[in-house]
């Protein structure tokens, strides 16, 4: 009789732990490949930018990158599917990267675009450098548009350079950094923390990128660190927030921003180092970190009438568009946030085109509030649609090859923005096409 007790005085506890682990394993099960199947039948597979490889025949089914993953208390990024770890909501990973840091058997690489789209990212060396000697890119034009990455790694890249001037060179400056966002300013502050001969130039504003969002567009998901000032403890902070942080910053850390000047030329110097001609002036300097944005030349639509004042390539205030018949163009966030900012003012009309079937770079609350917006009749929304023609009081739109003409005073093309390849090349930059690489 006393064995029969201990057998289930162990058996028990055994059989309750197997349960539970069985429910909670079943469950996360369930949960991969409900997100999964959804982000099939929508069409939402295709990541926006760096995003995790997953080796199934490495990975050991810890979980310990799904639950390290930033993203998963608002939407499922990370799931198991028998046993394993998968991307599951594919348009919603945003380049964190720590799912990688935490794979304790290295299952997880990090990689840009995918086997159906390509993405342009220049050739950076993991000190930043490229195939320039003494020429470096951090931020967005690398590929890393998240705020928090972007902010560390120009504050990384600006060490790489510390270690290159230590070297005696006959330049004035030991660096010149280019471009004032996340990526550049961060670096700006660390060449003044190590006392370097550093000038940064910026051909808008304050905040690169950033600045050029819709008004109160939410942004940053993770605290980063700035050197001099330390930590920045925002989780999500609207636009006018942070920009209002870095000009704090700014001011009290005294660090030198040149705005409204713009880069012309880059050329290796006859006494070591660069020549770099800005509509200002000429800067002889060692180094030089690019921290601009991908963007460069905004991506236009090539129809009859897109010369019109009437079309913007960027909405600063949505105020402006009162009172009037407004056409967004694009699938993405900028073009989502748009559309909504503008049909949240009084009197507008808004009609969002979009080339495909479904929103599928779109952040999840963005598609919801532009779905929420089309069932409360603010938004118009039009897929599988190009713009064919823009006339005056109007623009023809053909849906389904079907071409209908609409009312129109404004237009807003948020269709992405063409690498400033042609500038990189002048350097000599080398630049590659990812599809699904490191």
């Amino acid at each position: 009789m006393s064995n029969i007790i201990q057998i289930l005085l162990y058996a028990v506890p055994a059989l309750l732990m197997v349960t539970w682990y069985w429910r909670r394993h079943s469950h996360k099960e369930s949960a991969g490949f409900n997100a999964l199947k959804s982000s099939v039948e929508e069409g939402m597979t295709e990541p926006p930018t760096l995003h995790p490889e997953i080796d199934h025949k490495v990975c050991i089914g810890c979980t310990n990158c799904v639950a390290a993953c930033p993203e998963q208390g608002s939407h499922q990024v990370l799931g198991m599917i028998r046993k394993k770890a998968h991307l599951v909501g594919p348009s919603n990973c945003i380049g964190h990267g720590a799912c990688k840091a935490v794979c304790p058997v290295n299952a997880i690489k990090l990689v840009f675009g995918t086997s159906k789209r390509g993405v342009d990212i220049p050739l950076v060396n993991p000190d930043f450098q490229t195939n320039v000697p003494g020429v470096y890119i951090a931020g967005e034009l690398g590929g890393m548009g998240l705020i928090r990455n972007a902010i560390e790694q120009g504050r990384q890249a600006m060490h790489s350079i510390i270690n290159v001037v230590k070297e005696t060179h006959q330049n004035e400056l030991d660096v010149l950094i280019i471009g004032a966002g996340p990526s550049g300013f961060s670096a700006s502050l660390a060449a003044l923390d190590a006392n370097l001969k550093y000038a940064t130039v910026e051909q808008e504003e304050l905040g690169g990128t950033i600045a050029h969002f819709p008004r109160r567009k939410l942004v940053m998901t993770q605290p980063a660190d700035l050197p001099i000032v330390g930590k920045m403890r925002f989780k999500e902070v609207q636009k006018e927030t942070l920009i209002e942080y870095f000009k704090d910053a700014e001011r009290r850390s005294g660090v030198q921003i040149s705005y409204n000047e713009r880069v012309e030329s880059i050329s290796a110097s006859q006494r070591g180092g660069f020549d770099v001609v800005t509509n200002l002036g000429t800067y002889s300097t060692r180094t030089v970190l690019l921290s601009i944005g991908r963007r460069g030349t905004p991506r236009k639509l090539g129809v009859p009438g897109e010369e019109m004042s009437k079309v913007v390539y960027r909405v600063i205030d949505a105020a402006q568009h009162r009172n009037q018949h407004v056409l967004v163009v694009g699938g993405g966030d900028s073009a989502l946030e748009a559309a909504t900012s503008i049909a949240a003012e009084p009197g507008t009309t808004v009609t969002l085109s979009y080339r495909s079937g479904a929103f599928s770079r779109a952040k999840p609350k963005n598609r919801a509030l532009v779905e929420e917006m089309e069932a409360g009749g603010r938004i118009r929304v039009l897929f599988n649609s190009t713009v064919k023609a823009i006339a005056e009081g109007s623009v023809e739109i053909a849906i389904d090859q079907i071409v209908e003409s609409i009312s129109n005073d404004a237009i807003v093309v948020s269709a992405g923005g063409i690498l400033p390849s042609a500038f990189l090349k002048t350097v000599g930059i080398h630049v590659e096409t990812k599809w699904g690489a490191e």
